[in-house]
């Protein structure tokens, strides 16, 4: 997920330099250093491209865990929002109202709603950040990273799942030409008759040169999409097999696109457990962890258990390099926890919650007085003292043990 934050900040540097954009976008300068990390966001990095995103996802993370965000946190996000519903990407001065030369985002913007939804209490933001989406549709039914711009597959399919999330109906979000979003959505899904074979169910970024390639960030994204489900995947009862789906079953049914879709990225996970990218100056591809837990959450999204697991494992054991201090890819790794039914509290050996947790604003703790309540009814006695203080030399032993591994791990790294 933040892979896409990443693709989609240099498909707006694209359009921002061939001057595709509107006009009053192509004067907007381009900062001349950094932003100053304000204190509610989350992560230290530069926020200029991912500040919305990440703060977004870290929200939905901390909810979906039972954690209860900081009210500053909460502040800084809604606070990012503009008048007329949308989000840019970030805005280092929210107090300034945004006008024509502020970047809107509609990735920003569809991940806010997810995580404004499932805060609650923000009926009204998500509200206006819907129909903002809605006023930038564009005739083909899809939507584009900057509004403006022609369509492509990951934005389209993250708006559909903002949609979804809202309680909207996709297919009777149309444009002003009468196409729905599932028209957007469908029109970048390779047919039956692609070549090679292999790719046939993904779907595309954008067609180059009249025809579209196969796009792991975009086909994950759609496999949600067309499911009608966000972010936040609940783990599923059973296994449902992946064989023969590599094929669309039919063009205008979102759900079978999305099992096409999905049988797409379970075979292309086959050969290394993960999947790979090319990566500028890099001979070889390289692993592509933020699309390959992007996947693994898509599967898991279509009830394919077993499709997932070897990925699962291999982002167990490989992704921490990755997440390291990166909110974004934390979050997208609780998530991912979440789809599959997995602690993300003991992920490869890591605490991604208390890890995520430390990149931001520490979540609320518990009403002072209820936890003491809580605490009065566990007592009993001195039994239950005693009790206490065998937890409390476990968690100690266990605290050592953690310290030990550590310092191992940090060894083999070197």
């Amino acid at each position: 997920m933040n892979v896409r934050r990443s693709a989609a900040a240099l498909a707006a540097s694209a359009v921002l330099c061939v001057g595709a954009a509107p006009a009053a976008l192509a004067d907007t300068p381009a900062p001349s250093a950094p932003p100053v990390v304000p204190s509610g966001l989350f992560g230290k990095a530069d926020p200029s491209y991912d500040g919305v995103w990440r703060q977004s996802l870290a929200l939905l993370a901390q909810q979906t865990v039972g954690e209860k965000p900081a009210p500053q946190a909460v502040d800084w996000l809604t606070g990012q929002q503009c008048a007329n519903g949308g989000f840019a990407s970030f805005r280092a001065d929210a107090a300034k109202a945004c006008d024509a030369t502020t970047v809107l985002d509609t990735n920003a913007t569809a991940v806010a709603v997810q995580a404004l939804k499932a805060l609650g209490g923000k009926d009204a933001q998500v509200k206006k950040a819907m129909d903002w989406l809605r006023s930038v549709q564009n005739e083909d039914g899809g939507w584009a990273y900057v509004p403006g711009s022609p369509s492509e597959g990951s934005s389209t399919s993250i708006v559909l799942s903002a949609l979804a999330v809202a309680g909207e109906k996709p297919a009777e979000v149309k444009s002003k030409a009468g196409k729905s979003a599932y028209d957007g959505l469908l029109s970048f899904q390779l047919g039956c008759s692609a070549e090679p074979a292999a790719d046939r169910g993904a779907f595309g970024y954008q067609p180059a040169d009249g025809k579209l390639a196969a796009n792991a960030d975009a086909t994950a994204a759609a496999v949600l999409a067309g499911l009608g489900k966000g972010t936040v995947v609940e783990p599923a009862t059973t296994d449902t097999p992946t064989a023969a789906l590599a094929c669309p079953a039919g063009a205008a049914d979102p759900a079978a696109a999305a099992q096409a879709a999905a049988g797409y990225l379970a075979e292309a996970l086959k050969k290394d457990g993960h999947l790979t990218a090319v990566t500028p100056g890099a001979d070889q591809p390289t692993p592509d962890t933020g699309n390959t837990a992007d996947a693994v959450i898509a599967l898991a999204a279509a009830g394919h258990r077993q499709a997932a697991a070897g990925a699962l494992e291999w982002l167990k054991n490989n992704s921490a390099a990755w997440s390291n201090r990166n909110p974004a890819a934390l979050a997208t790794l609780v998530l991912t926890a979440h789809a599959t039914g997995t602690d993300p509290k003991a992920f490869g050996g890591v605490d991604l919650v208390a890890a995520l947790n430390a990149t931001g604003p520490a979540p609320q703790q518990p009403d002072a007085q209820a936890q003491k309540v809580e605490n009065k009814n566990d007592k009993s006695g001195s039994g239950g003292q005693n009790l206490w203080w065998i937890i409390g030399a476990g968690a100690a032993a266990g605290m050592g043990i953690g310290i030990l591994l550590s310092g191992r791990r940090k060894k083999n790294e070197l």
